[in-house]
């Protein structure tokens, strides 16, 4: 099954779906869910005539966007009674 396959892939999409399903859903669901992935990725790329673009592993960690996810993780501090102060990092040059 291609979904057993990628979900060994460490730098893909589809392997950080598998990994992120998994807890949730278990190893058998979570490949079936990259295997209908994979066919609707294929579906639309023949249909549509487009190359395949991996959107990356961190795509799930990064889709929010930097400045709503640093809310949204202040915002859950917050809620277990914390008080955070955050700062912008210098960049080394």
């Amino acid at each position: 099954m291609a979904g057993a396959s990628v979900a060994r892939s460490k730098h893909t999409y589809l392997g950080a779906q598998f990994r992120r399903l998994v807890p949730h859903r278990g190893a058998k669901r979570a490949t079936v869910a990259v295997g209908h992935s994979i066919l609707v990725a294929a579906w639309h790329i023949l249909h549509d005539l487009v190359p395949y673009r991996d959107l990356g592993p961190d795509h799930f960690t990064n889709r929010l966007g930097r400045e709503r996810q640093t809310r949204r993780l202040l915002a859950q501090l917050a809620t277990l009674g914390l008080d955070v102060t955050v700062t912008q990092r210098e960049e080394a040059t």
